[in-house]
């Protein structure tokens, strides 16, 4: 297939973003001068995408066209969109930013996002497509009762998206302040604006392909980055990392530090150092990236846009690939940045801090390799990035309201397909107003924490309910459905209670926080298992023994796929 080559011939090797970086808080970023090079390559990137839109129009017909593209994607396609749909433009400048920052330590995020991906692919990838239709609640309400469960699915996937999309649109208020000198609400609303189009007009066939050109584009740049970054040390990352300490090492010393305790800095970014400060937080933290990947609704959804299990899989691969491939990119331009860009006093403020805050190490880095017109090009990128994932964000809380909540709890599945789609296009429209308000709400807001807890909540709510579910012949209706708002509560009232938020964000005394820990993960998912085990073997009705026979038919659909092509209406 010609795409597939262009694509190909296009990447050479790509990547994922993680979605964490994203929320790594761009700070009250200062309006700069309008940089008319970014604006007119986002407005020609735009004006390319609302294109698609329109071709994918004239194809979005039915309701399994607009969920799923009519299950017409290929796996290589569907992995590079995944990856299109895990990245997010802070993703690229947060971890970047964090190995500058820390050195090797700034890939403790990259390790817990990697990770996770074997979860999906051997666990869950081939089941998801064998068993589910448009949301992953059809997976997970298979054998179940389907009200009660799909009240759940719907309440958790919006939860998600809504702390998800504030992350996403604040980021891309500040980083548009910074880079276009636009104001920030009128960048909320364009990128507001923008996704509706994409979502109403186009569905998945116009997010998925807005994705992959995204992916293409912000691969390309950053291997043009890191190639520019390692010919100048004769590609030889020892003389890279010998320049970095020794730039840290001086920083240190200009700093006033004594000689001794300036090389000790200066060394301390090629080991471990205190990006997590304790075990219990490390382990959280790393339950959140791993399990959470398993439990977004808007990655699971992606699993249906392929034509059978097989491509699921590869996909799937091809995924873990550009993530792989990804993470080694971000790691070379973050050192990268502690070489060209925090030795140049044009990207530095009169502190010595970087211009724009620290998560601009990249977009300086690429000022300084490829001057105004690749600044530009990256500019309009990380805007783009943000507009993709925000699609496909809206279009899993619109599939959740439309498809679970409307045509299976209040239409008891019996929904006439046109007004199924009509009721996700108002949910759209909904959703995009709501997002943009809370964007403009949030401005001065840490993203941080919304990111890590939308993970949070997707590992503790979302995940146990899907593998319970699929894997323990035990599992009941009430188990599912009470162990699933267990860990949904914990993990949304844990946080609120952790320092992040109690102190940092509402203001409270230092040390007044209730949960003493930076990520509930360990503890709300260990609810949501415990739940769901606890109240499966203590239920004794005869919806239970119902729920339970029904096992074994699912098993025989999830690992063979007989009968899953009626069930996909593709």
């Amino acid at each position: 297939m010609s795409a597939k080559k262009l694509l190909v011939g296009l990447t050479l090797a790509a990547a994922a973003g993680i979605v964490l970086a994203a929320g790594a808080d761009l700070g009250q970023a200062e309006k700069q001068a309008t940089n008319w090079t970014a604006i007119g390559m986002f407005g020609a990137f735009v004006a390319f995408t609302l294109w698609i839109t329109k071709w994918a129009a004239a194809k979005t017909k039915s309701a399994s066209d607009f969920y799923t593209a009519g299950g017409g994607i290929t796996g290589f396609q569907n992995g590079l969109a995944i990856a299109g749909d895990y990245m997010s433009a802070a993703s690229f400048l947060g971890i970047s930013a964090a190995v500058m920052a820390s050195g090797f330590d700034g890939l403790i995020f990259s390790i817990g996002f990697l990770v996770g991906w074997p979860v999906v692919t051997f666990l869950l990838a081939e089941r998801l497509r064998n068993l589910g239709k448009f949301t992953f609640a059809d997976v997970a309400a298979f054998r179940f009762q389907q009200t009660p469960v799909r009240m759940f699915a719907a309440s958790g996937t919006l939860v998600v998206v809504a702390f998800y999309l504030i992350a996403q649109m604040v980021g891309a208020g500040q980083l548009i302040k910074l880079l276009f000198g636009l104001e920030y609400w009128i960048a909320v609303v364009i990128v507001g604006g923008l996704m509706m189009v994409y979502v109403l007009f186009g569905g998945m066939t116009a997010t998925t392909w807005v994705q992959i050109i995204k992916a293409i584009m912000l691969l390309g740049g950053a291997t043009f980055m890191a190639v520019m970054v390692m010919a100048q040390f004769g590609f030889s990352p020892e003389a890279m990392f010998a320049k970095a300490v020794e730039i840290k090492t001086g920083i240190a010393a200009g700093a006033g530090k004594s000689p001794e305790e300036a090389a000790k800095a200066g060394f301390s970014i090629m080991g471990p150092g205190g990006f997590v400060k304790d075990p219990i937080s490390a382990i959280s933290f790393g339950m959140a990236l791993m399990f959470g990947t398993a439990g977004l609704p808007h990655i699971l959804m992606r699993f249906f846009t392929v034509p059978n299990a097989k491509e699921a899989r590869k996909s799937v691969l091809w995924a873990t690939t550009w993530i792989g491939y990804f993470y080694i990119l971000t790691f070379i331009i973050g050192f990268g940045a502690i070489t060209f860009v925090l030795t140049n006093p044009q990207f530095l403020d009169a502190k010595g801090g970087l211009l724009g805050g620290n998560n601009m190490a990249a977009v300086h880095l690429a000022n300084a390799v490829g001057g105004n017109v690749f600044l530009g090009f990256i500019s309009a990128v990380a805007f783009a990035t943000i507009l993709a994932v925000v699609a496909g964000l809206t279009l899993s809380g619109a599939s959740a309201v439309s498809h679970d909540l409307y045509a299976t709890v209040i239409k008891n599945g019996k929904a006439d397909p046109k007004a199924e789609l009509r009721v996700s296009k108002i949910t759209t429209l909904c959703l995009g107003v709501i997002a943009v308000l809370l964007g403009i709400a949030f401005e001065k807001q840490n993203i941080a924490f919304m990111v890590s807890l939308a993970f949070a909540i997707a590992a503790s709510a979302n995940f146990p309910v899907l593998l319970m579910s699929v894997l323990w012949k035990g599992c009941t209706t009430k188990g599912a459905v009470i162990g699933g708002f267990l860990g949904l509560v914990s993990s949304v009232a844990l946080t609120i209670v952790s320092p992040a938020v109690w102190e940092a964000t509402l203001g409270n005394p230092k040390g007044s926080a209730w949960f003493p820990y930076a990520s509930p993960a360990l503890f709300s998912m260990t609810i949501g298992f415990v739940g769901i085990w606890l109240f499966s073997v203590l239920d004794g009705s005869k919806r239970a023994q119902e729920d339970k026979a029904g096992f074994l038919a699912q098993q025989v659909r999830s690992e063979t796929g007989i009968g899953a092509a009626g069930a996909s209406g593709h």
